[in-house]
């Protein structure tokens, strides 16, 4: 449901998860350099993971020669880059790690602060995170990016940005306070911001982009638990195009996740949610028929999600080239084996029925462009 949360986007690893979990708050936006006109997407984020071992350094607990023994992880990590292009070039992750002690957070609505030390090798500056507001800076060296624990690319990003989250994507009781608190379930999704108008300015390397609110298609999410979902995935998109007005929508976007959490010790079936903000208008749907299917150059999804008033089928694809491997640990200090691909490429159709007396009823069919694609299979 469209239903904003900030004590759910709140700073929440408590108890156990404090030694054994992670939070991670999501955003993705679209940028444009003013000379030339191109328009790249871009992301941050925030990663917290096991903040109860910290200590007055960062711990990286993936070392390729130790994979077993290694230490669990306990840092922050800011997580910025950009996704492929059209061609499938320019695609890089940077990474900058911060002790536990370095972050200052408040309860709700929540503010996140991060001071460096640049004299450390996985830290540099500060950074800012807040409801409203982005601000920080991400430098990799060529000799920091040799480092297999670092998982990063070189190069250099600075973002100051604003941000409005216009829609938010609520779970409901399964995100709530008494499945937490008695660990129902091992991993949690909230999506405070599915629509975002993101403001302001992205330096990559040399080349400043200009971040404007209409232009931005901007994304956040948040995720938290104890462990990654063993499924992954991910498809929304904020530029709708309706054959009906023959125009893009404002105020609409769409929003489909699927997770697949334990719940205590046995794991569960994929359980799908989307979400259809059409026109000031919610629309959500649990009962979600799915196919996936793979081709030489692609990835194409087929979904047929219904309610008690409305039918939604989707059908969406992304290139395979323009997917960026996101490289993570998970909180007991192992490199995920199955990557986490994301891009921003993503296309499709979506069309919308009314339930009548009679049948179905069609109310537009819609063009989707540059949806933010995240899976694991």
């Amino acid at each position: 449901m469209n239903l904003s949360d900030l004590t759910r986007n709140s700073y929440m690893l408590q108890g156990s998860l404090t030694k054994r979990g992670y939070v991670r708050w999501w955003h993705s936006f679209s940028g444009t350099e003013p000379e030339t006109g191109k328009t790249r997407t871009f992301f941050v984020e925030i990663f917290v993971v096991n903040p109860g071992l910290g200590q007055e350094r960062p711990i990286l607990g993936w070392r390729p020669r130790s994979k077993r023994h290694g230490p669990r992880p306990s840092y922050v990590m800011v997580k910025a880059g950009v996704f492929p292009d059209e061609s499938g070039e320019g695609g890089r992750q940077l990474h900058t790690f911060y002790p536990i002690s370095a972050l200052e957070a408040t309860g709700t609505p929540l503010v996140m602060r991060l001071t460096g030390d640049d004299a450390s090798p996985c830290q540099k500056g500060d950074c800012l995170y807040s409801e409203d507001r982005l601000k920080g800076f991400v430098y990799v060296t060529q000799e920091e990016a040799r480092h297999r624990s670092f998982m990063a690319d070189a190069g250099y990003m600075e973002w100051d940005l604003t941000v409005l989250k216009e829609l938010s994507c609520h779970t409901g009781i399964r995100g709530g306070k008494l499945f937490q608190s008695l660990h129902l379930l091992d991993s949690y999704w909230h999506g405070e911001g599915i629509r975002s108008y993101f403001k302001g300015s992205v330096t990559l390397d040399d080349v400043i982009y200009e971040v404007t609110p209409e232009l931005s298609y901007g994304y956040a999410d948040k995720h938290w638990g104890r462990r990654f979902d063993r499924h992954w995935f991910q498809f929304a998109c904020g530029c709708l195009e309706s054959s009906r007005s023959e125009g893009q929508l404002r105020h609409s976007a769409l929003a489909l996740t699927a997770f697949s959490p334990r719940f205590l010790c046995f794991p569960l079936r994929r359980r799908f949610l989307v979400q259809l903000t059409y026109m000031d208008e919610d629309f959500e749907c649990s009962r979600c028929k799915w196919e996936a299917k793979e081709t030489e150059n692609r990835y194409i999804w087929h979904i047929l999600a219904q309610n008690k008033d409305v039918v939604i089928k989707i059908s969406g694809s992304c290139t395979k080239w323009e997917l960026l491997q996101l490289r993570y640990e998970s909180p007991d200090g192992k490199r995920v084996k199955s990557p986490l691909q994301a891009g921003s490429g993503g296309i499709g159709t979506l069309q919308f029925y009314r339930k009548t007396p009679q049948g179905r009823e069609l109310r537009d069919s819609l063009k989707l462009k540059g949806a933010l694609c995240i899976f694991r299979d």
